[in-house]
């Protein structure tokens, strides 16, 4: 029996070893190149360098006026919205002397006179003078659009092919 197997093993070895049986069908296993590379040495230039000049800052003083002054008024007369205001401004050696006035609703005319200055503060004087009567807007009209007629979409029926 022991001949039998020896005989088989040698078989087997024979088989193996006996060229082209598997060698896959003749292709080579692949092979790779070293890729081609130099070392090239770095080179590094030296940093250029300017000297630059501080900045000079430029201060123009402006004149500082110790008396300033200045004067403004407007006025608002509106017809249509029954708007009427007036004001006025004005400032003259540190004191600051103006007035403002509106019509009220019930037809009085507000007006008030103020003086301001660093001693004696902010001073004003209220006045209402004028009739009682009121100072009506004009009337707005109201507009309402007309309702759009929209007709209403055919619906028709369809025959579907399945039934």
């Amino acid at each position: 029996m022991i001949a039998k197997i020896f005989f088989l093993c040698c078989a087997c070895a024979s088989v193996i070893a006996a060229p082209g049986l598997f060698d896959g069908y003749g292709y080579a296993a692949p092979a790779y190149a070293a890729p081609v590379a130099h070392a090239v040495a770095p080179a590094y230039a030296a940093p250029i360098a300017h000297a630059v000049a501080a900045p000079v800052a430029a201060v123009h003083a402006e004149p500082i006026d110790p008396n300033p002054a200045y004067s403004f008024s407007y006025g608002v007369q509106d017809p249509a919205t029954g708007d009427h205001k007036d004001a006025t401004e004005t400032l003259q050696n540190g004191v600051v002397h103006g007035s403002y006035s509106l019509v009220e609703p019930d037809g009085h005319l507000r007006k008030v006179t103020y003086t301001a200055d660093k001693i004696n503060g902010f001073n004003a004087v209220v006045e209402r003078t004028g009739g009682s009567h009121a100072v009506a807007a004009a009337p707005v009209a109201k507009v309402v659009a007309a309702p759009v007629a929209i007709q209403a979409a055919h619906i028709g029926h369809v025959a579907h092919p399945w039934g």
